[in-house]
């Protein structure tokens, strides 16, 4: 079966106070590539998510956007600063304020702009349970992607065979045509030959037969014709194999 490469599918889930959205998007790549984006604090299911994923997609682009709302009581939220950055981010800024002769101060926001220095800590709450939600929903959404694959990759297949049948009955008419070239070679020959010598010599049939001929096999495309009809017929093959 023919499977698109493109597809979107997304959901949402809220069992208890754990509340979760899922969105995904698949795009075409030669090798499988799987891009996640999640809540912050939850990178430790990460390997299972793609588990999940490489079990639905074995090529292409994966976008995975995945946000988790836990408001139990289970939940502690925490922030790390990195106090030996922040104090050498402040002092750069503040040379540089000096250097420039800049006015006003170095402001918070100007230092916490910098996304390096403030990191969320990993998540203290019931990580069982937010996977059984997650991988749920991952499921959900996965069934769908997988099933917009199919269908659109069914319109390609269909396309495919009618462009495939094009050709083969070109391939055919193009046989057909070519069939009596060694006739239409002679005749051709012939009547050059009376027009340029104005009739006024006989004309050797076994030496036009002859030339004609020449000209013929040079013509010749029987072997491009077979070479062709394996392609196609390849091409079939691979289709009806998926």
């Amino acid at each position: 079966m023919i499977k698109s490469m493109t597809a979107f599918a997304n959901s949402e889930q809220t069992i208890d106070d754990i509340s979760i959205k899922v969105e995904i998007r698949t795009y075409n790549s030669r090798y499988l590539d799987i891009q996640l984006r999640m809540t912050p604090g939850y990178q430790v299911l990460e390997e299972k998510l793609k588990t999940l994923i490489t079990g639905c997609v074995a090529r292409g682009r994966v976008d995975v956007k995945i946000h988790i709302d836990d408001l139990s009581d289970a939940a502690v939220v925490a922030f790390d600063v990195d106090e030996t950055k922040a104090r050498a981010y402040h002092q750069a800024l503040k040379t540089l304020k000096k250097l420039l002769d800049l006015e006003g101060s170095v402001s918070l926001e100007l230092i916490t702009a910098r996304n390096d220095l403030i990191k969320p800590r990993e998540v203290e709450s019931d990580v069982d349970k937010i996977w059984a939600c997650l991988a749920d929903c991952m499921q959900e959404v996965l069934s769908d992607i997988d099933a917009m694959r199919q269908k659109e990759g069914a319109f390609i297949a269909n396309d495919f065979r009618e462009r495939l049948h094009f050709l083969e009955d070109s391939i055919d008419q193009i046989e057909a045509d070519s069939s009596g070239l060694l006739e239409q070679y002679k005749l051709r020959l012939m009547e050059r030959i009376s027009v340029l010598t104005e009739q006024r010599v006989s004309l050797d049939e076994g030496r036009i037969e002859q030339e004609a001929a020449f000209l013929t096999d040079k013509s010749d495309i029987s072997e491009e014709i077979i070479r062709v009809r394996s392609h196609l017929a390849q091409f079939e093959a691979i289709m009806a194999a998926g």
